[in-house]
């Protein structure tokens, strides 16, 4: 008789075999997705994003990430109204974004989370000088392996302030002087985003 911690051992490895797509395919197909299905994720599955996530480069293998995963619908709601009525008070009108981002954040059926069942909500430790670098380069690692799960993802910049208010540190049991760095939203997208085209890269110099 295997154990619950054996069968979800199990589902990850499964899952694992499930990422494993091309490099390239992965970075070339991943967009930010802001509508989703009401489709909730297990923890199995969420666990194997985040062993991808923690794969990701780190200076002095400080390895400086933790994260904190909220499902609970109140929760994401509570959080969504905090950040919406803290970025009230900081948006400026001469902001170029300035007036986009109130016409979101003043409209009461706004969620900044866009109603993703999940998010996961990636911390820095106190430790060293590249400990936000590292934070983010295990954020693209996460976003990465959603895309080839055939999941979305997207980085909600909107909740970083009200994550990192004394009062939100305390309600998910995140120490005083940890610093949210990358809010990520995951779930099963409602339509596949279209391609956003981009610039060819910029370079300076080739000596």
């Amino acid at each position: 008789m295997i154990t619950r911690q054996q069968e979800r051992q199990m589902t990850k490895q499964k899952l694992r075999h499930e990422l494993e797509i091309g490099v390239l395919d992965a970075i070339y197909r991943r967009r930010a997705v802001r509508s989703y299905t009401g489709e909730q994720l297990d923890r199995a599955r969420i666990e194997a994003l985040l062993a991808a996530a923690v794969q990701a480069p780190t200076a002095m293998h400080e390895e400086p990430w933790v994260f904190t995963v909220i499902q609970d619908k109140r929760i994401l709601k509570q959080l969504s109204d905090a950040a919406k009525n803290l970025l009230k008070e900081e948006l400026e009108e001469d902001l170029p974004q300035g007036k986009h981002a109130r016409d979101l954040i003043n409209d009461a059926a706004f969620n900044v989370f866009y109603d993703a069942g999940t998010l996961v909500v990636i911390w820095a430790k106190p430790v060293g000088s590249f400990a936000a670098a590292d934070c983010w380069l295990a954020a693209e690692n996460l976003m990465l392996a959603a895309c080839g799960a055939g999941l979305g993802s997207c980085v909600i910049g909107f909740a970083v302030g009200a994550l990192n208010t004394p009062e939100w540190k305390r309600r998910l049991g995140v120490h005083e002087k940890m610093t949210a760095i990358a809010p990520v939203i995951l779930g099963v997208p409602a339509q596949a985003p279209p391609p956003v085209p981009r610039k060819k890269p910029e370079i300076l110099s080739w000596q």
